[in-house]
């Protein structure tokens, strides 16, 4: 997947970034609770999961916006031309996960078949990374089902250099006849602020809304 470099003078960004990567880096996270009611009951129409419905989503995402491609790469800051998900699976086996990867497609239907594929090669496989060859182009997504978590933050001790986003969703719950399920964003200001942040989860929320129409 191409890599493309962000030429010095054409970045309207240039001074935010130098400010928060270079002066003052610094990541943030934001956590919001998505309905996702009528999802889970489309999915549950069509015999589908939600945990590969809310990859796809993030995936859908994150392709749409260069700000959640940013990376660097032999010491130039630029984006990726497309993103795949790096997304956890859970062994209650022993309680540990893998972290696999499964390449994007733009067709739900399509994306669906390649996860599908992807779990009955890897899904029971123990070890942390075991499907091999993982490219740089992808992003990370976990889920923590346990606990309907107000707020989650990774601290990474490089955190201060890696652009990437990161999402974690929840445990989904009731809220009178509503289902709400806490989604957490974390991202670099140096690339990101409140406004792409908030735009990110503003479009989750929608893709969740309209989840018959990319469904199909």
């Amino acid at each position: 997947m191409k890599f493309i470099p962000i030429q010095d003078g054409q970045w309207d960004r240039q001074p935010y970034f130098d400010h928060y990567f270079k002066q003052n880096r610094c990541t943030f996270s934001m956590t919001a609770n998505i309905e996702i009611t009528l999802l889970l009951g489309e999915l549950k129409k069509r015999g589908m999961k939600l945990y590969p419905a809310f990859l796809y989503m993030l995936s859908r995402i994150v392709n749409a916006h260069v700000e959640f491609r940013m990376d660097i790469r032999e010491e130039k800051v630029g984006y990726w031309e497309q993103m795949s998900p790096c997304y956890t699976i859970f062994h209650p086996e022993n309680h540990t996960f893998s972290a696999i990867w499964t390449e994007y497609s733009s067709s739900c239907r399509s994306f669906m078949e390649l996860y599908r594929e992807d779990q009955l090669r890897y899904g029971e496989s123990m070890g942390l990374f075991t499907k091999k060859d993982m490219p740089p182009h992808t992003f990370s997504v976990s889920m923590i089902p346990w606990v309907s978590f107000t707020g989650f933050n990774l601290n990474l001790d490089h955190g201060g250099s890696y652009l990437l986003p990161i999402i974690t969703g929840g445990k989904y719950f009731r809220e009178g006849k509503h289902v709400l399920l806490p989604v957490s964003l974390q991202v670099h200001h140096a690339v990101c602020d409140g406004y792409h942040a908030g735009m990110f989860l503003q479009e989750l929320q929608q893709l969740a809304d309209t989840c018959t129409d990319w469904m199909d």
